[in-house]
């Protein structure tokens, strides 16, 4: 049993360490060739202001009881982009989100680029898609009526806690100018990092996710997310029925029927949208295994894809490599990874420590040998980390790398969880509450079970 997991487990690494080795090799020198590295944080965009203008931006806000968060979110998407709409889409909320969400446009005398659309049970509370879509006719019958082409309105996806970059809409706009560009995503930052699971999160974001981001924008094929997403009202139109679906990745799900379309997706480096991490663990491992059963899930994409004309072949090669990875890398290596650790403890490890008992190099250089195998994929993350912002010593960056590994358990869990779900047929889900900017509230079911 141990010989098969251990034949298994080198066929699983033999698979995913060049995808993951060549994709971050990509992701670091896209990022170093925008001059980023270190400074993404710091970029500035005036340049691009001539170019942004040439385009509208509907911001579309969907919310169930945010009134914590959302009044800020509308004061900062209206003050900061004169030219924008707002569209708050009310998702039949229990507290003032709507009056927050007011107050945030008068704050910056604003109202009239404000547009509030009101969902009420039993239509509302179907999901994050479905709240999306509410705001979708709307943007259609504004764009006609104020003579917009569709080809210049960009409909912009914020979460009710997002925070734009300084300049973030003058940096995501001039990529629409090429013609074959459907959506761009912006890299993600965790902004409330003074708590480890907050580290741990801004760790996934700014550095691991946002390295593949970079990579696969060499592709066309960066993955959307629910928050800094901007998206092509032609694309968008390009598409057969609603434009988001009821996929608990939305996002996800959106992007890949834009690139069946023969759209290509990407991002910048001189932008990104911050919000809120989460505070508790159990809200993490509920938030992490809707993330998973959405994205396991998703695999029912893969005859569009292949069937598709309009998407290139190096395209379809990564998202194929991208939706099996939680099914062929993240699902098994969860369980021989156990196996793995027993063997270099209790069997191996013990022969060596046997046979070479009295060689001090041998027994070292067996302890540093798997030292690496197990620690320097995290070191490398870590170390990128410390380059990526000025906000963490480098100690505490490899502490993080480090540590990695115990986090890694949190995903591992989440994906089982997901499978668990799937296998039940359970699609219902609970909304996490704010947290950063009051105690939080109680959780809200949005998803139908």
């Amino acid at each position: 049993m141990l010989l098969t997991a251990s034949v298994v487990s080198q066929l699983l690494l033999a698979i995913a360490v060049p995808y993951f080795l060549v994709s971050f090799v990509i992701g670091v020198r896209v990022a170093r060739r925008g001059g980023v590295l270190r400074d993404q944080e710091r970029s500035d965009v005036a340049d691009l202001e001539a170019a942004s203008a040439n385009y509208h931006v509907y911001f579309v806000v969907p919310c169930l009881n945010e009134a914590l968060v959302i009044g800020a979110t509308v004061s900062k998407l209206l003050g900061d982009n004169p030219r924008a709409r707002v569209i708050v889409v009310d998702d039949d909320s229990d507290d003032d989100t709507v009056t927050a969400a007011r107050s945030g446009a008068a704050s910056v005398r604003a109202r009239h680029r404000l547009r509030i659309v009101k969902r009420h049970q039993p239509r509302a509370r179907q999901g994050k898609g479905e709240a999306l879509n509410a705001a979708y006719p709307v943007i259609l019958k504004e764009a006609a009526r104020r003579n917009l082409d569709p080809d210049r309105v960009v409909v912009a996806v914020m979460d009710a806690d997002g925070r734009l970059s300084p300049g973030g809409v003058q940096a995501a706009l001039p990529l629409f100018e090429d013609s074959r560009v459907g959506a761009v995503q912006l890299i993600v930052r965790i902004r409330n990092r003074s708590k480890w699971i907050c580290k741990f999160q801004d760790v996934e974001f700014w550095t691991i996710s946002a390295i593949s981001q970079f990579a696969r924008s060499v592709t066309g094929t960066v993955s959307l997310g629910g928050n800094g997403q901007f998206t092509r009202l032609a694309a968008l139109q390009t598409l057969s029925g609603a434009p988001w679906s009821g996929s608990l990745t939305e996002d996800l799900d959106l992007g890949l029927r834009l690139a069946a379309a023969g759209w290509r997706s990407t991002t910048t480096t001189r932008a990104f949208v911050d919000q809120q991490g989460v505070e508790s663990y159990r809200r993490l491992l509920r938030q992490r295994t809707r993330w998973y059963q959405g994205h396991l899930s998703c695999i029912t994409r893969l005859p569009e894809l292949w069937a598709s004309a309009k998407l290139s072949q190096v395209g379809l090669i990564e998202l194929t490599a991208y939706l099996l990875v939680p099914w062929l890398i993240v699902l098994p290596w969860s369980i021989l990874q156990q196996f793995v650790l027993y063997e270099v403890l209790f069997n191996s490890g013990q022969q060596v420590f046997a046979t070479n008992l009295g060689s001090v190099t041998w027994i070292a250089g067996y302890a540093a040998l798997w030292y690496l195998i197990s620690f320097l994929p995290n070191l490398v993350i870590g170390l990128v980390y410390a380059r990526r912002t000025g906000a963490v010593r480098m100690s505490t960056a490899l502490l993080l790398g480090h540590l990695m590994i115990l986090w890694n358990y949190v995903g591992y869990a989440a994906a089982w969880w997901a499978v668990a779900r799937m296998v039940r047929g359970q699609r219902g889900w609970v909304k996490t509450a704010r947290t950063n900017d009051a105690p939080a509230s109680t959780e809200q079911l949005i998803f139908a079970q």
